[in-house]
């Protein structure tokens, strides 16, 4: 029951993962989350944003950000960094997802999402059959209906570190 909304991977940030290796793999879009996942909840976009932006072009990348936040918020951020957006995503719904890969022109397959929550960005991306990494918030100081939120995420990721251990285990014992 909880698989649904554990992650196919975490990750400690955004920008320690290896996009190289994911392109090499045939992954040719990237939806983002926004608030706590690139920037601090409400930050422009800064500097390690649009390097990181500019990487994911150089390599072949098409990315889109999907936020439930208001256009105005993702639409100054989207332009900053280059890159498609979605906004008032209603996530975890699928449409945000299906109009960023359409946005894109990818498909599930080829499509990576990342994301700082569980409830949203993890689980919507799950729904829609994108492979979800989950990283690490970047600011600890959220607003209290996110703060809410993150009691239930912790009983979740140790379940979900539970299995991967498990998992693990089982993998090392096999002949």
């Amino acid at each position: 029951m909880l698989g649904q909304f554990y992650p196919s991977q975490r990750a400690e940030s955004t920008y320690e993962i290896p996009f190289e290796k994911w392109y090499k793999k045939g992954k040719r879009g990237v939806i983002f989350d926004v608030d706590n996942t690139l920037v601090p909840h409400d930050a422009p976009a800064d500097g390690r944003a649009r390097e990181l932006f500019a990487s994911l072009r150089a390599l072949g990348f098409q990315a889109c950000l999907v936020s439930n936040n208001k256009e105005p918020r993702v639409k100054k951020f989207a332009e900053a960094v280059g890159a498609f957006y979605v906004y008032k995503a209603g996530k975890p719904a699928l449409r945000g997802y299906l109009e960023a890969m359409k946005k894109m022109g990818t498909d599930e397959e080829s499509t990576l999402c990342v994301g700082d929550q569980i409830f949203t960005d993890i689980w919507g991306a799950n729904r829609a059959g994108i492979y979800s990494i989950l990283v690490r918030p970047i600011n600890p100081k959220e607003e209290i209906q996110i703060v809410i939120k993150r009691v239930p995420e912790k009983l979740v990721l140790f379940f979900y570190e539970r299995r991967k251990a498990k998992d693990t285990n089982r993998k090392g014992h096999k002949s």
